[in-house]
């Protein structure tokens, strides 16, 4: 077992990389009243007038939902699902569950062939990809219970920037470039994110959405009945069928949202909310916390070889439990209680060697789920004192690329969360398991933590992330950055990253972001260590509450660089670079 008082050598060896050879971020945006961080900026600016408005921030997060369908179309949606995480002014902590369903046709084999072979990118595109989508049901939901405009008021905005359109920045272009090839495949979506010869939109061209806009008029007036029955999944169906696609209007008249009790777990004197099954966040967080919170992250030092050996092999475990046991609570028994319970972290501990690396084959048998990182997230804090941290996605990106004609929403591609053929390896090496197999009605797993960290009851952190199952490792090493590195919010939120995930087992280190003598100690210890380019796009929030960690920073007076520190009573937002079209706003 790796002690504290063993790790004095390693802990020497300390990072070196761009975010620490700067030796400062910009400071993050700070305000009074209310703060939105969301990775697209026209929808952070929607957020902070609706706060402006008088919304709270649980209307802010369902008018930045809707916006971002329409400003961030390759990961906001109104053809996808998701989760919310809310504390409320009052103390209540509570958690909306609308992530998408399996069509009632739904088989575990539909995605092989006669001989039981995977169809390639069968479950990755095409209208055969697509599950049952959830977002409108659940942003209703959250705004009719604690919201307090109207349906009118806080889907306008979208309304007004799918009508009358918005003018493309590179940071938009950059992300529609990606998926030029699959737009050309589908008539309905070419008309839209294409020029009219075929070719990319461009910086400075105006997206214009109307057929979204008359889609989105139609909730705004008639609720979510709009969706989920009449035209709009009648058209769906219709599309489908004509694609080989098997959803249908009555799994549309089907589907339904749940609220859910958020899972809590303790760590060095703070309190994380987070989701809980069918997402896989909320206990894989807790548990790789509840095994870090015996070791002395701090005096390692940060990224040093001693805490990047101490997190991985807390990851390796708490991924394990993830990939082996969890699963839609409607369908299978999730053990939450047992890999949330201090005692078990204690035992997981006990298997942790000073100076090596436990091979992943020794940790039970080899079953898992992965998904695609194109997702999104936003933080909302407001002057009331609630907090909204919610993530959603239409999985892949640009979901699976197909739109019903005339609705104007792309489609989620989220069959693929699910395990397409029990024992076979995916893109990533992972090999998935019977817990998370198709089933009609069925959620599929998913690793997005939309997060809150609370001290003494009141909203400290606001935070979660895109990025796959790496959701989980970028939401866990953010909030560690200030609680165990006392960093400031924007440096918590650029600082470089590491993830391992049980399998492959590799541990995953974005560019330039270990030192060589680091990369030398790890080796030797037994570890496989691949450079990747960065990833995720962490959207925070801070509080600064008196006593908590990183609030009243002192200057070190020997410079000017007086500017940033955490003042008590403001908020503090941080939009992440590596999605530079987002932003932090305040007021």
């Amino acid at each position: 077992m790796l002690r504290k008082h063993t790790l004095s050598a390693l802990a020497l060896f300390v990072l070196s990389s761009p975010h620490f050879a700067q030796a400062a971020s910009a400071p993050a945006v700070e305000a009074k009243n209310g703060m939105v961080v969301t990775s697209q900026d026209l929808a952070t600016q929607v957020g902070v007038n609706i706060l402006k408005q008088g919304g709270n921030a649980i209307d802010a997060a369902v008018a930045v939902g809707y916006a971002q369908a329409v400003v961030n179309p390759c990961c906001g949606n109104i053809g996808g699902g998701g989760f919310m995480t809310i504390h409320l002014a009052n103390g209540k902590d509570t958690f909306i569950n609308f992530r998408e369903m399996a069509p009632a046709a739904a088989s575990a084999s539909m995605y092989q062939d006669a001989q039981g072979n995977l169809i390639a990118e069968s479950s990755l595109y095409g209208w055969k990809a697509t599950g049952v989508p959830g977002t409108v049901m659940g942003m209703e939901m959250a705004r009719r219970q604690y919201g307090k405009l109207s349906r009118q008021a806080v889907m306008a905005p979208a309304i007004k920037l799918a009508q009358d359109g918005f003018i493309l920045t590179r940071a938009d272009t950059d992300i529609l470039d990606t998926t030029v090839a699959r737009f050309k495949q589908d008539p309905a979506v070419a008309k839209i994110f294409l020029r009219p010869d075929g070719t990319p939109l461009q910086p400075g061209d105006r997206l214009r959405q109307t057929d979204l806009a008359r889609t989105l008029s139609r909730i705004a007036k008639e609720g979510p009945d709009a969706f989920y029955q009449g035209q709009f999944p009648k058209a769906v169906e219709q599309a489908s069928k004509a694609g080989g696609g098997i959803i249908t209007a009555q799994d549309f008249a089907q589907y339904h949202a749940t609220e859910l009790a958020p899972l809590t777990c303790t760590y060095r004197g703070y309190t994380f909310v987070s989701a809980p099954p069918p997402s896989s966040g909320g206990v894989t967080l807790c548990e790789t916390l509840n095994i870090l919170e015996g070791y002395d992250l701090k005096s390692m030092g940060f990224n040093s070889a001693a805490m990047v050996h101490t997190l991985t092999e807390a990851l390796r475990f708490s991924y394990a439990d993830r990939n082996t046991y969890l699963g839609d609570p409607a369908f299978v028994q999730n053990p939450v209680a047992k890999l949330m319970d201090k005692q078990y972290a204690a035992s997981l501990r006990e298997k942790i060697q000073k100076d090596k690396a436990t091979p992943s084959t020794q940790i039970k048998p080899l079953v898992a789920t992965g998904e695609k990182p194109e997702t999104t997230h936003y933080s909302i804090v407001d002057h009331y004192g609630n907090a909204v941290s919610t993530t959603y996605t239409v999985n892949g990106r640009f979901g699976a690329v197909v739109m019903a004609p005339g609705t104007g929403v792309l489609m989620n591609d989220e069959m693929d969360d699910f395990t397409t053929k029990i024992g076979a390896k995916n893109l990533y090496g992972l090999v998935q398991g019977t817990a998370n197999s198709i089933a009609p009605g069925k959620r599929p797993l998913s690793s997005m933590s939309p997060s809150l960290v609370t001290k003494e009851g009141k909203i400290f952190l606001v935070l979660g992330s895109p990025g796959g199952s790496r959701i989980i490792t970028i939401t866990l090493e953010t909030a560690l950055n200030i609680i165990d590195f006392g960093m400031k919010p924007q440096e918590a939120v650029d600082a470089p990253r590491i993830h391992h995930q049980w399998y492959p087992d590799e541990v995953y280190y974005e560019k330039n972001g270990l030192s060589a003598d680091t990369l030398n100690i790890l080796d030797k210890m037994g570890y496989r260590m691949v450079e990747q380019t960065p990833w995720g796009a962490a959207e925070l929030i801070m509080v600064g509450l008196p006593g908590a960690a990183g609030v009243g920073t002192p200057s070190s007076g020997n410079d000017s660089a007086v500017s940033g520190n955490v003042r008590p009573g403001y908020l503090y937002g941080a939009n992440d670079v590596r999605r530079p079209a987002g932003s932090a706003r305040g007021y």
